[in-house]
């Protein structure tokens, strides 16, 4: 089922943290991780909220339980708008504090996680994020193309009106992110129908699974939808979109927003689409962004993130950008 990727936790009020940690080891175990760690997961979560409350201004933990193919993992994403940190690094050694504490919560957050990666800028805030696999993956592998995304949805909601989608064959990956009309279950069921007709659809061409998708809607309310492939031999990005689906192409230099057409999946699309395609070499990131997020996006407030997990720019992009008043999707891909 497509639902929200994340769940959001406010970080503070202290006497809801016990709650917020029973409620993610509930999530983390019924999402298949073990006891043992279930229980470093749990010391990570009480370390990331204790540092949201001291710290922070608005501090917020996303957490988010993915299958991965059987090898599940459980994110974390710590965000603030607190004062930041000049130096990072120099914070992550054991026994650094500006609290008189014991300086041991960034270490040892860095030491139970599989992934951990923080981005801090003063004055704008820390991103902390950490993954914790059930079983530890391997390493030195890199794969082709990293896909990240974060879709929260509407506050008062208990389902998401977005959703994310995602294929693999041997010659080209292809994602899809839709926005169904409306908020709550029956623009979440739209979005449901958009991506099972989006991961039975045979072929590669954007443009063909937006008008395969339109023909499978028609009894729902209807989505926005854009859709992009990734040949893995030409090394060249196809899209195609319908309504206001934010897409944009982009490495640190360069910069192509893809232009969607007008229209509703499921209700009325153009008669004439065609792809559009953009070279790898040009453009190593894709940024897709329903309305839930505002599309006035400066990336160069951002020095240094390409070199982290594009976790980081999606949280980043989040943290700024979020509309509270509607479902919210950033999903970030790149490739080598």
């Amino acid at each position: 089922m497509v639902d929200a990727t994340h769940i959001s936790f406010t970080a503070d009020d202290r006497s809801y943290f016990s709650l917020i940690k029973k409620e993610i080891h509930r999530m983390a175990t019924e999402g298949g991780i073990g006891v043992a760690r279930t229980n470093e997961l749990d010391l990570i979560v009480a370390e990331m909220t204790s540092n949201l409350f001291k710290y922070s201004n608005d501090g917020e933990l996303l957490v988010g339980v993915f299958a991965n193919g059987g090898e599940p993992y459980v994110e974390l994403i710590s965000i603030d708008n607190g004062p930041g940190m000049v130096n990072p690094a120099r914070m992550m050694q054991d026994g650094m504090s500006t609290t008189n504490t014991l300086g041991h919560g960034l270490g040892s957050m860095k030491r139970l996680s599989d992934t951990f990666e923080l981005y801090s800028q003063p004055g704008w805030g820390t991103i902390v994020l950490s993954r914790v696999y059930n079983r530890q993956p391997p390493t030195g592998i890199k794969p082709s193309v990293v896909i990240r995304p974060i879709v929260v949805y509407k506050p008062g909601e208990k389902t998401s009106g977005d959703g994310f989608a995602f294929k693999k064959t041997e010659k080209y990956f292809k994602l899809m992110l839709a926005d169904g009309l409306g908020h709550g279950p029956e623009a979440n069921i739209a979005v449901n129908e958009a991506a099972n007709a989006f991961r039975v659809f045979p072929d590669f061409s954007p443009t063909e699974t937006i008008r395969f998708i339109h023909t499978n809607i028609k009894k729902t309310r209807g989505a926005v939808i854009s859709v992009v492939g990734y040949d893995l031999e030409r090394k060249m990005w196809t899209s195609a979109g319908v309504g206001n689906i934010a897409a944009r192409f982009f490495n640190n230099t360069n910069l192509k927003n893809q232009m969607s057409y007008n229209g509703i999946v499921g209700h009325n699309i153009p008669n004439t689409m065609n792809d559009q395609q953009y070279a790898a070499d040009e453009y190593n990131h894709l940024m897709l962004c329903s309305d839930g997020i505002k599309t006035r996006i400066d990336m160069a407030r951002y020095p240094m993130i390409y070199k982290y997990d594009p976790t980081i720019l999606a949280s980043a992009i989040y943290k700024d950008h979020a509309r509270r008043t509607d479902d919210m999707s950033v999903v970030i891909a790149k490739v080598k």
